[in-house]
């Protein structure tokens, strides 16, 4: 019988919860992984015959670094080298990792995305990393700036039906895309908006906040927007607003569902200057008609006002079916739904702030 395996980063560590499959009591681990460390990303690589978790530390003292288990947490081991860092001729330093993505159609590649914003790929299940210098000298780069968490490479999405096809999401430069394996690089962001720009329509410079990629459709991608909910149906060349009926279209989250076609949820927030759930209520809200229409989901989730801001990488889904959907808040409360997020459940509560959460089954 499969275990589930969910991993919370927090401000203060990694926590993981397992669970039989089938089963509705989960166990934490008594004590955090990386204590006092920031945790801005987790990945779950089921891909080999054995699994690996990967997660991005950053400590006050030490600074960043990437950390793997081969033994679900137990165990952790840390390179004798720094596995991503800036080379000398960038001028650059590592802030932190945003993001671990192992590769869809690469056994053995993992992708990182980092602040500053950066794309790093790994050969080795992510031991060691190398830049992928087109993207860090991409001729618009002089022009990106920082949001309001800082200028993030926080999206890596890799195309199961071709390993050369990655797309790239950065705070706030927007969304690039590469055909040829990162050797060049187009800003990819026609129909999206920047309404805080003099120009709200540009090419670049959008302030892309999440996005999912369909579990069908590989070719439709979902996006969440400072300001906007958008969908693309060939691949990110284009992008169309999907936001009517949604509370508030601003929000940090965006999941596709892991087998059902046009099947993706939000956590919608009030307002930029307002960051709190819309309407100070703690709801997930699904589309499954790629957008055509949003149904607020909330059995089982606070009922009175609420203030748990949902973070860009705090949501995610797992790889059952039905779909185990997860989200935690900067209340330190995590919850989970067995059933797609027809229903929830609270795992935890006062952890500190959830920067990630990542699910998976194993065995």
């Amino acid at each position: 019988m499969a275990e589930i395996i969910l991993t919370v980063g927090t401000r203060k560590g990694l926590f993981i919860g397992r669970k039989r499959s089938g089963a509705s009591t989960w166990q934490f681990d008594e004590s955090p992984y990386f204590n006092a460390q920031a945790i801005y990303s987790v990945a779950i690589d089921t891909r080999g015959s054995s699994p690996r978790l990967l997660v991005g530390g950053d400590s006050s003292h030490f600074g960043p670094s990437v950390f793997h288990s081969d033994d679900l947490g137990r165990t952790w081991t840390e390179p004798p080298k720094a596995a991503v860092k800036f080379p000398k001729d960038t001028g650059a330093s590592l802030e932190r990792v945003w993001q671990l993505h192992p590769a869809a159609a690469e056994p053995d590649v993992v992708y990182a995305g980092t602040e500053p914003a950066a794309l790093y790929k790994s050969r080795d299940r992510g031991e060691t990393f190398e830049l992928v210098r087109p993207l860090w000298e991409h001729p618009t780069r002089d022009k990106w700036v920082p949001g309001g968490g800082g200028e993030g490479l926080h999206t890596v999405l890799t195309d199961p039906r071709d390993p050369d096809a990655v797309t790239v999401a950065v705070s706030t430069a927007g969304v690039f895309r590469t055909l040829d394996g990162g050797k060049s690089w187009a800003p990819s962001n026609s129909g999206v908006s920047a309404v805080f720009l003099p120009d709200p329509d540009p090419e670049f410079g959008q302030c892309v906040h999440k996005v999912a990629r369909d579990a069908v459709d590989p070719d439709r991608l979902y996006l969440q927007n400072h300001w906007g909910v958008f969908r693309s149906d060939d691949a990110g060349a284009h992008w169309t607003d999907i936001g009517e009926g949604l509370p508030s279209d601003f929000g940090f989250a965006a999941v596709a569902h892991p087998h059902r076609a046009d099947t993706a949820y939000v956590f919608p927030i009030n307002a930029d200057m307002d960051r709190v759930p819309a309407d100070h209520r703690c709801r997930v809200y699904r589309t499954s008609d790629a957008g055509k229409s949003w149904e607020p989901l909330s059995a089982g989730l606070p009922s009175g006002d609420h203030y748990g801001t949902v973070l860009r990488d705090a949501m995610c889904s797992d790889d059952q079916d039905p779909a185990g959907i997860y989200f935690g808040n900067r209340n330190g409360e995590v919850y989970a739904s067995a059933d797609d997020g027809d229903s929830w459940q609270e795992l935890a509560s006062h952890l500190p702030d959830v920067l990630c959460v990542r699910a998976a089954a194993i065995g």
